[in-house]
């Protein structure tokens, strides 16, 4: 390790009081040179349902940095990575043989793959490896006791490493093996990515001190999956614009007939709860106005624009309405710093992706007047790319769930794995 001045822990990672935290490494500060090092990626990729080849290469891509650093550093580099959920048994459609070609072709150089984590084979493949070389393993959650923390799993797999980097944000808030219980058997041997510590950079412009206005953009389906995300930013924002299918539930606890709109009755009461927390908070909580609504679950459905409190029966809202919209775009357009995290409506469906589009067409031209704009994983992350706008916003996140729950105000478990102790 060097003698660097190592980065100080920031303090919105919620580390416990008890336990006494001096700093997380980067790559940068680990003696590298003829090294074999364990790195956790996040190569869950999608695929062709048929050929099995990739069809999206964003997360590969992504790591491609932190690979490349160490590899010019003179180490060796062993990948590991989950894809799918195999459910601790091998399945060939889950095999990360299917990425090796498209892995190659990223990284410019051979990848050598072997067909498990913790055999004979797959130790001396990574005990033969030459600085500069790459071994990717098989996917980790063939075994059982990747997600479980078994400890016999735990010490087979730190045997492929001198050292280990997680650069897999995505999966940062699974305490499995791969992405957590094995960095602690590091002890200073470990470091974060540098797409984690971007995702990590990025996610404290807008929970540290953000530029304000902050206004936060939160959708899609159920209040449910978004109630401990809105209660946190709600702390934090200085306005809330609900969008997607979640409105409804707010709509109706507001008095609205929402027809056959999806909706939480169980959730209602949260929902009023929300916007009286708002309200005792000064933040301006804004639900759509009006929709684009359909006679049925389809692109194909008849379609009229509808307002939010009479939707006839029979009929669901399914993307945002024209006055709605401008609604939305005014808001986004009178900030400083956005957060977005989730559709504006049924985005698949080409007959309701307008508001979607509108939204993030909102965002790339206030980030183009100086806004910093984050773009949450999953659906969000999703749109801006099928728009064409993922170079117009500040930062797509490559993390969903991870992204979330940093937001939630939760710790990290992949990321507090990596911290040293004093």
């Amino acid at each position: 390790m060097n003698q660097d001045t190592p980065p100080e822990l920031p303090t919105w990672l919620n580390v416990l009081p008890d336990t006494k935290i001096s700093m997380i490494l980067s790559p940068k500060q680990l003696e590298l040179a003829g090294a074999r090092v364990l790195m956790r990626v996040d190569f869950n990729v999608p695929l062709d349902k048929k050929t099995l080849e990739p069809t999206d290469l964003t997360r590969i891509r992504a790591a491609l940095p932190t690979i490349e650093y160490v590899l010019n550093a003179g180490a060796a580099l062993v990948l590991c990575s989950h894809l799918g959920r195999p459910k601790g048994v091998a399945e060939d459609r889950y095999s990360l043989r299917h990425i090796v070609l498209a892995l190659e072709s990223v990284l410019n150089r051979k990848v050598r793959f072997v067909s498990d984590c913790i055999s004979d084979e797959a130790f001396e493949a990574s005990a033969d490896l030459q600085p500069g070389s790459v071994l990717l393993l098989e996917n980790v959650r063939f075994y059982a006791g990747e997600e479980s923390g078994d400890p016999e799993f735990v010490s087979q797999l730190s045997r492929h490493g001198d050292c280990y980097i997680n650069d897999a944000f995505g999966t940062a808030h699974r305490e499995h093996v791969s992405t957590a219980t094995v960095a602690r058997h590091y002890g200073s041997r470990k470091a974060a990515g540098f797409l984690m510590k971007a995702e990590l950079d990025q996610a404290a412009m807008v929970l540290n001190n953000p530029a304000r206005p902050f206004t936060a953009i939160m959708g899609g389906a159920k209040v449910s999956d978004k109630l401990l995300l809105i209660e946190n930013m709600l702390t934090k924002v200085d306005r809330l614009l609900i969008v997607g299918g979640m409105a409804y539930t707010f709509c109706k606890a507001m008095g609205g007939e929402i027809g056959a709109s999806l909706c939480e009755e169980d959730r209602m009461e949260t929902a009023r709860a929300l916007l009286s927390k708002a309200a005792d908070l000064s933040v301006e909580l804004v639900i759509p106005t009006d929709s684009v609504a359909a006679d049925s679950f389809s692109n194909e459905a008849q379609r009229q624009v509808v307002n939010n409190s009479r939707i006839p029966q029979g009929w669901m809202g399914l993307d945002l309405g024209p006055e709605s919209i401008r609604g939305m775009q005014n808001h986004i357009e009178n900030s400083k710093t956005l957060l977005w995290n989730g559709p504006a409506g049924v985005f698949e469906f080409t007959n309701f992706q307008e508001g979607t589009r509108a939204v993030a067409e909102a965002v790339a031209n206030t980030t183009a007047q100086g806004a910093f704009s984050l773009i949450g994983g999953g659906d969000s992350a999703a749109a801006v790319h099928a728009f064409g706008f993922e170079n117009k916003v500040s930062y797509v996140s490559t993390g969903g769930g991870a992204l979330l729950e940093l937001l939630e105000g939760k710790v990290l478990p992949g990321v507090k794995a990596l911290e040293i102790e004093e």
